[in-house]
């Protein structure tokens, strides 16, 4: 009898993980459980060009219907799975129905942690994780003329950007002395808070929301120093809280997300996890780090792939470099891998120009690159660091010196060429 594979989760990890399971030989039922009534979409342009109004809605869709008919994946949407039944191998929707499965994956994602302050439950206040708040805040910025982003993270910077160039007024209220202080360098802190500014946004950094009141239709943001920032609407982008209900209450192991292996195997050998959800020790990480969990479209799709492979039973460790991306006006970075603990830096290009790309450097070996407006230096990034490939400081430093060539004869001796 063919077996049936139940993946819980319906976004990219979920999509990628019923693709690879088929595109890799799995021939049973695969069913694709989402609990948004939307097909399977693409999320970053949600933040981005939706919310300008250069990205119609008709471009979102991660796969057409026509590929899920014809690799036989069934999509089961505003399903919501409540509960896991190990012993009987069986799935509770939230009618109470069952679906029986015999491996299982968890690509149940992440949602946004809420504003906790009086106030936080106004109609003005919009979030910014799933479509139908993106089409909620499109809505409101048609007729807004001022607003505050709560969070100066990649998310908020990102709504910033969309709202300013839209022509609205807006404050970016950040609880850190700096901007992406969880994860950027100073120096890309630095450089982004500066193109924000010239482009009109004001910033509260250092305080915290405590307040949020509506006099009439008015509302107006309290800070803990007493200031109060007037607006039509506040946008909050302060993290997200993985979804790992699901697997905790089942008697998975779960700590800041479902506990998975290099194979995304969770504890119970019939079930993976992938994607924002799942949480492992990456194979780059510094002796005796913790498992953590990586939120990126790269990550979502690779860990998809791997727990695939474990669900048809082979063992294929997850070894890819993490690679990120976030457009800001005329500005688009992209970071390979992750730069956490670097002890130097060099900068290759000119920053004036808005061209440039930081090497991060961890007792001297590469450990990461972000790039700002050189989509080349990021493609090389993502090969030098894929093929452990030493390279100094001062070489980057040396416009002379050819980072293209050093990337291809490491990638040529990689795979075996002379």
């Amino acid at each position: 009898m063919k077996r049936t594979l139940v993946i819980v989760g319906a976004s990219y990890a979920g999509v990628q993980l019923a693709a690879c399971a088929r595109e890799l030989g799995f021939d049973g039922r695969i069913l694709l459980l989402g609990d948004e009534p939307d097909a399977p979409y693409q999320r970053p342009p949600l933040s981005k060009g939706f919310l300008t109004g250069s990205f119609a809605e008709e471009r979102l869709p991660l796969r057409s219907q026509a590929f899920f008919d014809e690799e036989k994946i069934e999509r089961m949407l505003a399903t919501r799975a409540s509960r896991i039944d190990r012993e009987r191998r069986e799935i509770e929707l939230h009618d109470g129905s069952r679906i029986a499965y015999d491996q299982l994956a968890l690509t149940t994602g992440a949602r946004v942690r809420k504003l906790d302050c009086p106030g936080a439950t106004l109609d003005a206040v919009h979030y910014l994780r799933d479509l139908r708040d993106a089409r909620r805040l499109a809505a409101s910025a048609r007729s807004a003329r001022r607003a505050v982003v709560v969070g100066g993270g990649y998310i908020g910077l990102e709504a910033a950007s969309s709202l300013r160039q839209q022509g609205l007024d807006v404050t970016v209220v950040e609880t850190e002395p700096r901007l992406l202080a969880r994860v950027a360098s100073p120096w890309v802190s630095d450089f982004m808070l500066r193109a924000h500014v010239e482009r009109g946004v004001a910033f509260e950094l250092g305080r915290k929301v405590v307040a949020l009141h509506d006099a009439c239709g008015i509302v107006s943001v309290e800070l803990d120093d007493g200031t109060r920032v007037l607006c039509d609407l506040v946008v909050v982008g302060i993290g997200v809280i993985p979804n790992t209900e699901l697997a905790a209450n089942c008697g998975l192991h779960a700590n800041g997300g479902i506990i998975v292996d290099a194979c995304a195997r969770t504890s119970d050998p019939l079930i993976v996890a992938a994607g924002d959800c799942a949480s492992f020790v990456p194979h780059w990480a510094p002796p005796d780090t913790r498992a953590c969990r990586i939120e990126s479209v790269q990550n979502a799709n690779d860990m998809a792939r791997t727990a695939a492979s474990s669900v048809l039973g082979r063992s294929e460790p997850y070894r890819a470099v993490p690679w990120f991306w976030s457009d800001q006006y005329d500005l688009k970075l992209q970071m390979a891998g992750v730069n956490a603990g670097f002890t130097d830096f060099a900068v290759r290009g000119c920053a004036d120009d808005r061209k440039c790309s930081l090497f991060y450097f961890r007792d001297k070996t590469l450990i990461a690159v972000d790039s700002i407006n050189r989509p080349q230096d990021h493609m090389l990034a993502r090969k030098l660091l894929a093929s452990g490939v030493q390279v100094s400081a001062d070489e980057v430093r040396n416009p002379a010196f050819d980072l293209k060539a050093l990337a291809s004869r490491d990638s040529h001796a990689a795979q075996g060429v002379a």
